[in-house]
């Protein structure tokens, strides 16, 4: 699904120049779990935007199946993040005067849905992560376990291919930090949808089949940080 090659990303800081990638190289399989985990600053967030098409790299390949998001017109680029990633953000990003359902819907806008069909497949999406019967609250009614719930809902409901999650649980206390990972983890199971999620805790990271260890832009791999490769 991915390759990623030799991918460096820097910014311009004023006269200095900021490095936050540094050649990393990585694959992604069809319907995996990985976590990217390290601290903060040191280029989670960059690798997380570059996977969904947010960013370009300044050098490198960032290949989804088949195609090199870094060097893809703007049009076509928008058009595969419209219908192949999800994402879901730490801090929530719902709009306040909307209710849950409407919060979905806006997902589904810009594929040109009815409004009968957005309804139903956003009814569909806060059912699966256990909300249908709050779908007329606004966020301000909503626990942040339930708002991080509307969210993923949100990011569920065009049915991507992937979902991109930016520490989803940094918000929340240790209880609903445990139910959200554990509703990511069954979803991931139930749908068969690749899922990427970046967080600074090992608790988090843990729960992944895969793991990567991100330490100043660039990659470790494995579980057992400790014996990882440099790549």
């Amino acid at each position: 699904m991915y390759e990623l090659t030799d991918v460096t990303k820097t910014y311009r800081k004023g006269r200095a120049t900021i490095t936050a990638l540094r050649d990393v190289n990585l694959s992604i399989g069809q319907g995996e779990f990985l976590a990217i985990q390290g601290p903060t600053g040191q280029g989670k967030t960059t690798l997380l935007q570059l996977l969904g098409g947010l960013d370009r790299p300044t050098a490198g390949s960032v290949v989804f199946d088949g195609q090199d998001l870094a060097t893809m017109r703007e049009g076509q680029l928008t058009d595969v993040r419209k219908r192949s990633f999800g994402f879901v953000f730490q801090a929530f990003n719902l709009i306040p005067t909307l209710s849950a359902l409407e919060n979905v819907e806006t997902a589904l806008v810009p594929l040109g849905l009815s409004g009968g069909l957005r309804r139903e497949r956003s009814m569909a999406a806060l059912g699966s992560v256990g909300l249908a019967d709050r779908a007329r609250h606004l966020p301000s009614e909503l626990s942040g376990g339930e708002q991080q719930r509307v969210a993923i809902a949100r990011a569920l409901v065009r049915e991507p291919r992937v979902i991109l999650a930016d520490e989803p649980t940094g918000n929340l206390d240790e209880g609903t930090r445990e139910d959200i990972i554990g509703l990511l983890e069954r979803l991931w199971a139930d749908r068969g949808q690749t899922l990427i999620l970046v967080t600074h805790q090992t608790s988090v990271a843990a729960r992944a089949p895969a793991r990567v260890w991100i330490d100043q832009g660039r990659l470790r791999l494995g579980a057992a940080f400790d014996e990882a490769v440099i790549l």
